[in-house]
């Protein structure tokens, strides 16, 4: 059957029907476990009966009214948002893309208000925030710009992990008004850095009167053991930036701020037809809900602990394995030489994971995983990573490698 898809994915030959938390059977009925939660989004598993219950009633009820009034959804879920980050304000929107285009858009407006004509924000290599122009432009990742040109203008690329390249960019651009930085790099490579990485970003905004914004698009609602990344370094950022398992499979985003940038935004300074509709917002009021009374996130670290033990049990002794690294439920496992293979491998092998930065398998598995699962995803996965070095293609040195220890 010829599709009328635009083919902008290299798409698996399977597809899905149904689900039931960390579990995915396709047309025939074939089980597969999700070790991606569709990219991060899928923190509580699929069918969850918190989120399938909040849908139905408030589909039942009202699904959109426009922010020209009132949401009472959205007031409710700004405000738990507010208390659980420890930031003043929120707009919300529909994807990682949107808030971080808000981010965008918030530290231009500072820049201006500072007298500043042509606004710069420092981002960095290797680093993911979207595919709009403007959070391409931000991107470190020349693949994906590609025949983009001309991308937006005002940023400014350091090397991730590397506080005095930040330095050395203030010395040598003085239009500079803004950070953005994820707390770890997820389509980089699950790259960790050190400790003190974001305490030092924040001392250095203080010092220039920059604003200091953080993509967890990725990293936030739990996935690293923390609601919050940054809530491991004990900071509060001026801006953050949220989507994916907000919502756990329903459209939101949300760009939360801070101090001086939650004063920025006025009445027509930004919006957004279907962001923080009523759906959406009950939505991720019962993620919030789930996640605490399941105590979900404080068992991310425990889970991803025991899951990389596993690995580094189970892969012991294997010359082509380069780095093990993890922060709470979000695992990368880095090779010698590209890997792109064993996603289809571990699809045969009823296994869903994902390969970025070509040689760094990414795990991401729902927050609901249990030990039994975790077991079947190690066993399998190792079985399938000890065969696939054993190939000839597989040998090759690792010399010059460069890569993150676990934070």
């Amino acid at each position: 059957m010829t599709s009328h898809i635009m083919p902008t994915y290299g798409r698996l030959p399977v597809t899905f029907e149904k689900g039931e938390g960390v579990w995915l059977w396709d047309e025939n009925n074939n089980r597969y476990l999700d070790a991606l939660s569709g990219i991060a989004v899928c923190n509580l598993g699929h069918t969850h009966p918190a989120i399938h219950k909040a849908i139905c009633k408030q589909s039942g009820a009202l699904l959109h009214t426009s922010n020209l009034y009132g949401i009472a959804n959205q007031e409710r879920l700004a405000a738990e948002l507010a208390e659980k980050s420890g930031m003043d304000n929120v707009f919300f929107c529909n994807s990682g893309a949107e808030a971080n285009e808000a981010a965008i858009k918030l530290a231009r407006m500072y820049g201006h208000g500072l007298g500043t004509d042509k606004p710069a924000i420092i981002v960095m290599e290797k680093s993911f925030h979207g595919r709009t122009l403007a959070t391409l432009s931000a991107t470190g990742n020349a693949k994906v710009q590609q025949g983009f040109a001309p991308l937006v203008e005002g940023f400014i690329r350091v090397p991730y992990n590397d506080v005095n390249a930040i330095e050395q960019a203030l010395e040598q651009h003085k239009n500079i008004v803004a950070v953005l930085v994820e707390p770890i790099q997820g389509e980089g490579g699950v790259n960790i850095p050190g400790k003190d990485y974001l305490n030092q970003i924040r001392s250095l905004c203080d010092q220039h009167q920059l604003l200091m914004m953080l993509d967890e698009i990725q990293t936030g609602i739990g996935r690293t053991g923390k609601f919050l990344a940054f809530q491991h370094n004990h900071i509060i950022p001026d801006v953050c930036t949220l989507a994916k398992a907000l919502g756990n499979g329903v459209p939101i985003g949300a760009c939360l701020a801070h101090g001086q940038a939650a004063k920025l935004f006025t009445a027509g300074n930004h919006g957004s037809t279907f962001g923080g509709n009523p759906l959406a917002c009950n939505a991720a009021l019962a993620v919030l809900e789930t996640l605490e009374q399941e105590n979900l996130i404080n068992l991310a670290e425990q889970k991803g602990n025991a899951i990389c033990a596993g690995f580094i049990e189970g892969l012991r002794g294997n010359e082509h394995i380069v780095d093990i690294r993890h922060k709470g439920l979000m695992i990368g496992i880095e090779l010698d030489s590209p890997c792109a293979e064993l996603v289809k491998s571990a699809l045969q092998q009823g296994l869903l994971i994902n390969v970025t930065n070509e040689k760094t398998i990414r795990l991401l598995p729902p927050l609901i995983i249990n030990n039994q699962e975790i077991d079947q995803l190690v066993t399998t996965l190792t079985a399938l990573i000890q065969e696939y070095t054993d190939q000839p293609h597989a040998k090759q040195t690792y010399e010059s490698q460069t890569f993150y220890k676990p934070a």
